[in-house]
């Protein structure tokens, strides 16, 4: 937990993440942090995944000397190999040095783990979190000839987008069962206009309408569109909103653009906008 010895409540509060709870998500995650089990977070992209880890690892981590930071992320992507996540040698001058990778370092500080899209990763990697995911609790480095026992604190978080992979791009369920799952989905409209009013600054009934367009425009995925609309997006439209931009202009340089470069696909989400948001 976070030291509070030096912090009022007020200023503890004023660094914490935003981020409002959708259903038992929280209890969820802080029941399996206390056993110290690994959580896959699976949703649509733009749902909120990533700041819930954000706030939970602020919550139950926090900071200290020896691990000033409670979040270690890591992006995946096809050409993350496992010595990428575990370390590798180095030269340095005429020296030869083992630099511990991202995944190490949180095994060895205690920090909280989070590898965001797992599945787009090499299949190496996969392989490598699995002496993680059990009782064992062990990081093995081949290239040491040693194993790592995880700190009592570390916790392994991994998330994906089950609507977005391909057959050839999904968790096999020898993976899949060694996670505890949590399941996301786009907030409900008012839970949403909630959270756009907070992050955009924006009032109320501005942030409804943008809540709203998200809706209709997720609608369009049985339309062919790839991705639905997300928070983020509504978030910058309404930041630029706060700016002065119109909210027509604001939604054609975030929402519209942002999601598709195809014409067609781009006149159906103005319209749904320009159905929402009159002329200026």
């Amino acid at each position: 937990m976070r030291s509070t010895s030096k912090l009022t409540s007020e200023e503890l509060m004023s660094d914490a993440p935003y981020y409002l709870p959708m259903a038992d998500e929280v209890e969820i995650f802080e029941a399996a942090h206390e056993l110290s089990l690994p959580v896959l977070l699976k949703g649509p992209t733009g749902c909120g995944k990533t700041r819930f880890v954000e706030y939970m690892s602020w919550k139950l981590v926090g900071a200290t000397e020896e691990r000033p930071e409670p979040l270690i992320t890591v992006a995946c992507n096809e050409d993350l190999s496992g010595s990428d996540l575990v370390g590798r040698y180095l030269i340095r001058g005429d020296e030869t040095v083992w630099m511990d990778g991202p995944l190490t370092q949180a095994v060895r500080i205690g920090a909280m783990c989070y590898l965001d899209e797992i599945v787009e990763a090499r299949k190496d990697t996969m392989v490598l979190i699995h002496p993680l995911t059990d009782h064992r609790r062990i990081l093995p480095i081949d290239k040491l000839g040693s194993l790592v026992r995880a700190h009592p604190e570390f916790m392994l978080v991994v998330s994906y987008n089950p609507g977005y992979q391909s057959v050839l791009k999904d968790l096999k369920p020898s993976t899949r069962q060694r996670f505890v799952t949590i399941e996301f989905d786009y907030p409900p409209r008012d839970k949403e206009a909630e959270i756009v009013a907070h992050e955009g600054g924006v009032d109320v009934e501005t942030a409804m309408d943008l809540a709203h367009l998200g809706e209709r425009v997720r609608e369009l995925k049985s339309s062919g569109l790839e991705e639905g609309v997300s928070a983020r997006l509504l978030v910058y439209a309404a930041q630029l909103i706060k700016r002065g931009l119109s909210p027509r202009r604001a939604c054609e340089a975030t929402i519209i653009r942002g999601l598709t470069d195809d014409f067609q696909t781009q006149a159906a989400i103005a319209e749904l906008t320009y159905s929402i948001f009159p002329a200026d």
